[in-house]
């Protein structure tokens, strides 16, 4: 579950531009702010089924948009790139100023 939340989160963060205003709402209620779907339906005055539906259709869209985009997927693989790199060059004695690029990379993600 965890896992799923944790995927959801980073999907989320890579896509909700593309998201209506409201499908943006209910996601960062229920995996941002831990809302409840009955808490969440309360607030927007909608059934808690109605709430419960946007958010799979929601969850569906994101993982759509990454089959299609790969963002999630690049960027776990320069991250695990960056780990790699930074070991190496520790364990090489590399200069400050590698060590100093490598976290400035680590940053722009």
């Amino acid at each position: 579950m965890l896992e799923k939340t944790t995927r959801v989160n980073y999907l989320f963060d890579f896509y909700q531009a593309l998201l209506t205003p409201k499908q943006r709402s209910y996601m960062e209620m229920y995996y941002l702010e831990d809302y409840s779907l009955g808490e969440i339906s309360e607030l927007s005055q909608v059934s808690r089924q109605a709430v419960y539906d946007n958010i799979k259709r929601t969850e569906m869209m994101l993982e759509t948009y990454e089959k299609k985009l790969h963002l999630y997927e690049k960027f776990q693989k320069r991250a695990a790139l960056l780990e790699k790199l930074e070991q190496a060059a520790e364990a090489t004695k590399a200069s400050n100023a590698i060590l100093t690029m490598i976290e400035q990379l680590k940053e722009l993600d």
